[in-house]
């Protein structure tokens, strides 16, 4: 077993990656990394990843981070079991979808998050939540609109296992935080998707471990 990932639970990012790997079938070596303890700003860690984040994969002697240039490396290292679309097409959709959900979503999430789940002191201004909640519904609506069957393309892809871990961050700031009726927000479409995506064999294995029970 050559390949380390380096994960932080409840990192969407992580979770996309966890999911592409045990997609793929790949042997790995689960670590499991500290997000709060100071731990990813350690000089051993920031020697395999200078940004001081996860994911990161050690394949051999080969350190990678950034999950979608993990993900297209897996791709090319493991291409049993793709991840990408084989229509030309698809696959430059895939591509995209998953770049907006690093480009827009997430950051409309992360904005509200900071302003409730993340806040020690209690939350933050109602009225920049409200702002918040609008934003973060204008780009569920988005991706709500761009799903066209079971998954973001025709067969499972990159795209799903990006956008389903931000859409499972909604949900635990539902139930966290549920005056906030954030899951109001994902549509039917969107709601569809998230079901079939956890009905995934593997799906349990890479649920973030502090989320259970």
């Amino acid at each position: 077993m050559n390949t380390k990932f380096y994960y932080g639970s409840g990192s969407p990012f992580s979770w996309a990656v966890w999911l592409v790997l045990e997609h793929k079938q790949i042997a790995y070596e689960l670590i499991v990394m500290s997000l709060q303890s100071g731990e990813l700003k350690e000089a051993d860690f920031l020697s395999i990843n200078p940004h001081g984040k996860v994911p990161v994969i050690v394949d051999a002697d080969f350190s990678l981070w950034e999950s979608l240039a993990i993900i297209e490396y897996l791709e090319e290292r493991y291409p049993e079991y793709s991840v990408f679309p084989s229509n030309i097409r698809e696959r430059a959709v895939a591509r995209r979808i998953a770049a907006e959900t690093h480009t827009y979503l997430y950051p409309a999430l992360r904005r509200l998050l900071e302003l409730t789940l993340f806040r020690s002191s209690g939350n933050g201004n109602p009225a920049e939540i409200k702002l918040s909640l609008k934003d973060l519904g204008e780009q569920l609506d988005y991706f709500e609109n761009q799903l066209q069957s079971q998954y973001c393309v025709s067969d499972l892809s990159l795209a799903d296992f990006t956008l389903y871990p931000l859409l499972a961050l909604i949900k635990r700031l539902e139930a966290k935080q549920p005056q906030h009726s954030v899951t109001a927000l994902i549509g039917p479409k969107l709601t569809t998707f998230m079901q079939n995506i956890e009905q995934l064999t593997y799906f349990d294995k890479t649920t973030p471990p502090h989320w259970k029970g």
